[in-house]
């Protein structure tokens, strides 16, 4: 689906969907204890309808097996492969896009240690084994799902286990809100400084109501709205919240002229619409991860930009934006990647003629409803 975006103001209030990486750990948690019909406010979005899909196989052992759709949900595949050795002895995993593309290796050393076999071919990856308790290393610095992954497997486990980071720990604050969706739903974790986790064995999840809040990853777009002057108020947001991306509230009012992205990768694209309404030069760094996200995703919001004709710069781990007044009309590029859609559409609405995003339903991923509120606030965006 492509869409044409026509300039215009965005006015009134906006509340952002339930938390997407919330959702994910509140939806496995509840299907451990038995009690996914207590969820209050899930998200609903592609990616959590692939962890639904995905638990609802791993419990369906009728059906030999399982096999785990994971669409393109980089989440569901990574948390779900531990779970799926305790719970079934393994699975086949699928997914779409560039999910397959994605670094696995930290899985793949621990698989190797504990012989389990793992078979990667297209699309799909096979696993099958059983986890034991013990010691695990993951370097910390390809992704904190891993950390996330095991975390749920390993108190299912008849022993104790500790997980060790073997590098700084990248994306903390998703560890957190893991260990907080653990907590609440009866399962201990001791964490010493995000560097070593001790995991006490025989453990069952706790049946219990979750309510998720709302999602600041998503609340980041209607904040760089702010940012090009549209007079929207963000509602129903948590500012205790242990999401991290919650700074893009403070750099709406003030954008760094360096950006460490290192815990904050999902912000990329719109602190990059931030940077384009902002007087000279915004660098954002340590951004190497976000290469491999739906999209290269430095490369598709450099992309994005100079489709609008802001000047940007990238490296193999930075981007580089300088800020512009004026906002070229034309056509986008979506890239396959939901945040660069979104980021688009926002920019777009100062542009100076229509802009038309192609592959603009890429938004389902993570916010099906984007459109339906952009229009509500004001915005033009006719489907093509």
């Amino acid at each position: 689906m492509d869409i044409r975006v026509t300039p215009h103001p965005l006015t009134g209030e906006v509340t952002p969907p339930p938390s997407k990486s919330l959702s994910h750990r509140a939806l496995m948690a509840a299907f451990l204890a038995g009690s996914v019909d207590r969820i209050a406010n899930l998200a609903s979005s592609q990616d959590i309808e692939a962890t639904r899909r995905c638990m609802e196989a791993l419990f369906d052992i009728e059906n030999g097996f399982p096999c785990l759709d994971c669409g393109e949900s980089g989440s569901t595949l990574r948390f779900l492969i531990p779970l799926s050795l305790i719970l079934r002895g393994g699975a086949r995993l699928t997914g779409r896009g560039r999910l397959m593309e994605r670094p696995m290796e930290p899985y793949f050393d621990i698989f190797r240690k504990k012989s389990i076999h793992f078979e990667k071919s297209g699309q799909e990856l096979t696993v099958t084994g059983t986890l034991t308790p013990g010691h695990y290393e993951l370097p910390g610095d390809v992704s904190s799902q891993f950390v996330t992954g095991l975390l749920f497997a390993l108190p299912l486990l008849a022993g104790n286990s500790e997980i060790v980071i073997t590098s700084p720990l990248q994306s903390r604050e998703y560890v957190t809100m893991t260990l907080e969706v653990l907590c609440k739903y009866g399962v201990a974790v001791k964490n010493q400084g995000f560097q070593r986790f001790t995991v006490p064995g025989n453990q069952k999840y706790v049946p219990t109501d979750y309510t998720v809040e709302a999602d600041w990853s998503q609340a980041a777009f209607w904040y760089a709205a702010l940012c090009l002057g549209h007079p929207l108020e963000v509602l129903g947001l948590d500012p205790a919240s242990p999401q991290g991306d919650k700074i893009a509230a403070a750099y709406s009012e003030a954008l760094p002229d360096t950006v460490d992205l290192s815990q904050i990768p999902d912000l990329l694209p719109p602190l990059s619409v931030m940077a384009a309404a902002k007087e000279g030069e915004t660098r954002f760094v340590n951004a190497a991860r976000l290469r491999m996200k739906e999209s290269d995703r430095i490369a598709s919001t450099a992309a994005m930009l100079r489709a609008f004709g802001v000047e940007c710069a990238e490296g193999a781990d930075f981007l580089a934006v300088r800020g512009t007044k004026e906002l070229r009309s034309g056509t986008v590029d979506g890239a396959g990647d939901h945040r660069i859609v979104m980021a688009a559409a926002i920019l777009a609405t100062r542009a100076q003629g229509p802009v038309t995003i192609l592959g603009a339903d890429a938004v389902n991923k993570s916010y099906p409803g984007f459109f339906d509120d952009f229009r509500r606030l004001g915005g033009i965006a006719d489907v093509l």
